[in-house]
């Protein structure tokens, strides 16, 4: 897609649809930047409570392994500005603002005179840094030329291919920058997008946006899984932030890379996957346990007790069928069934209202993973694509890829420094 500087703050008309949607729960009170209250952040006066505050400098970016927070507020930027300097001169704002937001303090700047416009929105004011952190990915297009980084542009970082299960809208895909902000508070992640959007305006404008109102996976070793909106526990086999050996050989980049900026960081893969939940609804338990090959209430397989017991792919029925089917969702994904491959899972759920076409909810998973290479996600989705039972009741809409580069070691660095500099 083209940038146009015409664009609002929160990007298109479809992506400002999304943003005002119905969520319950989530206190969106009007159709104005200043109206919404459904995402927040902290301010320094509510900056302490240890357990409040990831750090956000570090060898690596926070949001990626870090225990997955309860909100998300998303969004993918095309890049407006035409010279280096200039993008450079935005990520070191961004960085200066997501670090300070991420303690629980105002975005830094505010010369308290009241003829200008605040640094600070203000509106989590009087709120904690609810665990906010706020990651960073670049997209492929940003190695065009304009900035003169293709000679950096990793090997394997290019557009999704096209996948089956998909039909696309590109008003929500692609973008060449792309922000991730998730925080315990709606309030606090809503408030770190909109303060980047802002401070970016100029070098980039916003493409596409989404909230995510609801974990559906588990990082952290002492977090429950979570239910998407089918009613199942989703990702209960998800790597965990303690299994270094696995993260190392699936999720965190190495040499392997080519490219020394990107060392230590990952791939972002991001699909709005449609769920038809009315569909789903009409559907008899034992069909939908089928579909998952896991029991709905205890999530666990269907050849299992509890949920964490190992599924047994080789079970039978006593007609001689397979107790977890075929085409289960459980047993495709199964790292068992693709010589061992893994992704660190990171979605939501969403609902932005109702479908006009239709009249149903327009709800579902906003997926999200990380891995060390994009093909892990497409080997698993052209298997799932082509046979998970799941396909009769789900539509991959939206699609973007973003390679998320190490992490900023102190103050005086900023994201993507070794990329720009290096």
């Amino acid at each position: 897609m083209t940038p146009t500087s015409a664009r609002p703050i929160f990007g298109g008309a479809m992506s400002r649809r999304r943003l005002l949607g119905g969520v319950a729960g989530l206190g969106i009170l009007g159709a104005s930047g200043a109206g919404l209250t459904s995402c927040a952040a902290s301010t320094a006066d509510t900056a302490g409570s240890a357990e409040q505050v990831v750090p956000f400098h570090g060898s690596r970016q926070a949001g990626i392994t870090t225990d997955v927070q309860d909100r998300l507020a998303f969004a993918a930027f095309d890049a407006t500005a035409t010279r280096r300097e200039d993008l450079v001169d935005m990520l070191k704002t961004w960085t200066a603002a997501a670090a300070a937001m991420s303690r629980g303090v105002m975005v830094p700047g505010d010369s308290h005179a009241d003829q200008v416009p605040p640094a600070d929105t203000g509106e989590t004011v009087g709120l904690l840094p609810a665990r906010l952190t706020v990651t960073i990915g670049f997209g492929p297009a940003l190695f065009d030329g304009r900035f003169g980084l293709a000679p950096r542009r990793p090997t394997v970082l290019a557009e999704l291919p096209p996948l089956p299960g998909e039909i696309l809208d590109p008003a929500c895909c692609g973008g060449d920058i792309a922000i991730q902000a998730c925080a315990d508070d709606p309030q606090v992640a809503f408030h770190a997008v909109r303060n980047l959007a802002r401070l970016g305006r100029g070098a980039v404008v916003t493409r596409w946006t989404q909230l995510g109102f609801g974990r559906t996976s588990a990082t952290g070793t002492g977090q429950q899984t979570p239910r998407n909106l089918m009613g199942f526990k989703d990702g209960t086999r998800n790597i965990r932030s303690d299994d270094s050996a696995t993260l190392d050989k699936f999720v965190w980049v190495g040499a392997e890379a080519g490219q020394e900026w990107l060392r230590g960081g990952s791939y972002l893969v991001a699909r709005r996957i449609r769920m038809f939940v009315e569909t789903w609804d009409r559907d008899r338990l034992s069909d939908q346990e089928a579909v998952f090959g896991r029991a709905k209430y205890t999530g666990a397989p269907l050849t299992g007790k509890a949920e964490f017991d190992p599924p047994d792919f080789a079970a039978r029925t006593a007609d001689g069928e397979p107790t977890i089917q075929d085409k289960a969702h459980i047993r495709l994904a199964a790292f068992e069934a693709n010589d061992g491959l893994r992704i660190l899972r990171r979605g939501y759920s969403f609902t932005d209202g109702i479908d006009a076409r239709t009249g149903t909810l327009d709800a579902g998973l906003f997926f999200i993973s990380f891995q060390k290479d994009p093909a892990q996600f497409i080997a698993l989705q052209r298997k799932l694509g082509q046979h998970d039972a799941l396909n009769e009741y789900i539509r991959h809409v939206g699609s973007a890829v973003f390679a998320c580069p190490q992490g900023v070691a102190d103050a005086s660095g900023y994201w993507g420094r070794s990329l720009f500099e290096g």
